[in-house]
């Protein structure tokens, strides 16, 4: 993560506290803050979902979970402290539970996160970069070319997930995906 992201997360987490509307669409492309679930669902979920995602103690989880994935490389403990959050119904929890998954190796698991994630948020940046290079990971060329494009209309081609895997397409089969 860059030194200006580092320096942003505080300041959004504080922000997040008083206007989580205006902010769902700046998590979008998925960060170490979960972005406000989707609209879908009933009113009684809806509210229920927004007051948790915005809660200092879920935020402070979730951090750790993220700084568990990142900084520590410990995937199997994120997990943990990440379902402990009851909240894999969120693109950016279940996201970070995929890649945590994909991270150890297990694909299965690792899939129905990723596919957790775009049901809540069909339009998660980061969720498709990751399940992009799942596809790769298992051989699937065009699949990972379609979440290319995707992350494409999304973020553009000059995002960092785009950039990504973009360059992990443009290694050989088999190649071993540094990332």
């Amino acid at each position: 993560m860059s030194k200006f992201a580092k320096l942003l997360v505080p300041a959004i987490v504080s922000m997040t506290l008083v206007a989580v509307p205006t902010l769902q669409n700046a998590y979008a492309n998925g960060s170490d803050s979960p972005s406000a679930p989707s609209d879908s669902g009933s009113t009684k979920s809806k509210k229920k979902k927004s007051s948790s995602v915005s809660d200092p103690k879920f935020l402070a989880a979730y951090r750790t979970a993220y700084t568990t994935i990142y900084d520590h490389h410990d995937y199997a403990s994120a997990i943990d402290q990440l379902k402990t959050l009851k909240r894999d119904d969120v693109a950016d929890v279940a996201n970070l539970i995929g890649y945590s998954y994909r991270k150890l190796g297990d694909y299965k698991q690792s899939q129905t996160y990723y596919e957790l994630a775009l049901k809540d948020d069909p339009n998660h940046v980061r969720t498709w970069q990751y399940y992009g290079l799942w596809q790769l990971e298992q051989g699937n060329r065009e699949q990972a070319q379609y979440h290319l494009n995707k992350v494409a209309s999304l973020a553009g081609t000059g995002s960092d997930e785009y950039r990504s895997l973009a360059a992990a397409l443009d290694k050989p089969t088999g190649t071993t995906l540094v990332y």
